[in-house]
């Protein structure tokens, strides 16, 4: 008994292999462009963030954003903004309000392994029935091995 192909499996055999292999040619040259690019991808999303607050280890407050927000950039650049409701609990009152904030930044890859950025963000704050805006910054650098 013999344990080859017939010539009919080996033609069967050489379809199905030769097929798979124009298939994964087609499938990577096509992800081809998204593997080897440097440039960011830009487009929409959303960002869920919550901040707690615990002075002395004990709540305090928390702080829960809902963002639908842009980024973008080319290169060596990238930038973002970002706005939505922000929900402040605080443990004195027990209340939850309703604000709104938001947040913009850029950020700079200056070398291969150093990137820096920065962030400004500011959040809506009734305070004696007046419509105030707390604002607050951000500036860092990040170093990866």
């Amino acid at each position: 008994m013999s344990r080859g192909l017939s010539s009919a499996g080996f033609f069967l055999a050489r379809h199905f292999k030769t097929t798979m292999s124009i298939k994964s040619t087609i499938a990577a040259a096509a992800a081809a462009p998204f593997l080897l690019s440097t440039a960011a991808f830009a487009g929409p999303y959303v960002n869920v963030e919550s901040n707690l607050s615990y002075p002395d280890g004990d709540y305090s407050s928390a702080t829960t954003d809902l963002h639908v927000g842009f980024e973008g950039g080319d290169g060596a650049v990238g930038y973002y903004a970002q706005v939505g409701p922000a929900f402040n609990h605080s443990d004195a009152s027990g209340d939850t309000e309703t604000e709104i904030s938001g947040k913009a930044g850029i950020t700079y890859q200056a070398t291969e392994d150093l990137g820096v950025y920065g962030e400004i963000a500011g959040i809506t704050n009734e305070v004696s029935g007046d419509e105030q805006i707390n604002w607050g910054a951000k500036l860092g650098a990040k170093f990866t091995f």
